[in-house]
């Protein structure tokens, strides 16, 4: 993420545009990855099953990279003794699995830190948050979940510690050379409010529930005519635009 005389609304577009270039891009590479292992005669299991609608961290991380926190659970958090051998090695077993975690995306500060970001919430919903999490709405749930799988985005998405440092300064509004809005974010906001409103809902299962009730005959139709127009869509865009590898293909 680039910093510079970045304004809070700026930084918070940028995030939120970060949040979901990391979803679709690895979510989509997952799906073309079980789409071919189908036409080979593998089955896959689904990588990502809608996080951004998770009411914990907890819920969070069994519906993102769901192969990758399978691994590590199986691996290593399962042999470290998992939650048999009582509260405080669980709690030890947590900082482990989420250190190696943070380590295994590369060799940088950022993600070590990133890594301990969530052993500590998830520490903390296994002590007293989920049973608190419990009592609330769902809504407040929701919220919660959110705000903290976003600053963890912001923390993974850091180019070095100074950086990531005057990126959360702008976030909060604290940034000492740049103000809270200025053109530029209010251009940027009107020019991709109708993607922002796409992604929103290709985030949620609303969109999936609702085609899945439309008759099979015609949704069997529709489904064919969306996939022809997305490979259109797509290949315009690949053929506009220059080399754009997959973000988290480094990972």
């Amino acid at each position: 993420m680039e910093v510079g005389g970045i304004t809070t609304l700026g930084a918070w577009i940028g995030l939120l545009a970060f949040c979901f270039q990391i979803y679709f891009d690895f979510s989509g590479y997952s799906d073309m990855a079980i789409g071919i292992g189908k036409m080979l005669g593998f089955d896959f299991i689904e990588n990502f099953n809608y996080p951004y609608i998770a009411q914990s961290i907890t819920d969070f991380w069994r519906r993102w990279h769901i192969s990758l926190s399978s691994w590590f659970r199986d691996y290593l958090y399962i042999p470290l003794g998992g939650n048999r051998k009582g509260k405080k090695r669980q709690l030890f077993n947590i900082l482990v699995v989420w250190a190696s975690t943070g380590i295994w995306h590369g060799a940088s500060f950022n993600f070590l830190l990133w890594g301990l970001y969530y052993a500590a919430i998830l520490m903390a919903e296994k002590l007293f948050l989920l049973k608190w999490l419990e009592k609330v709405p769902r809504a407040v749930r929701h919220v919660y979940a959110l705000l903290f799988v976003v600053f963890g985005w912001a923390i993974f998405g850091m180019a070095d510690m100074a950086d990531g440092g005057a990126y959360m300064a702008a976030l909060f509004g604290v940034a000492g050379n740049a103000g809270a809005v200025c053109r530029g974010d209010l251009f940027q906001l009107s020019n991709y409010a109708v993607l922002l409103g796409v992604l929103v809902a290709a985030s949620l299962p609303a969109g999936k529930a609702l085609f899945a009730k439309i008759p099979e005959q015609i949704r069997n139709i529709a489904e064919t005519m969306l996939i022809m127009a997305g490979l259109a869509v797509s290949t315009a865009y690949l053929v506009d635009s220059t080399y754009n590898p997959f973000l988290y293909f480094r990972f």
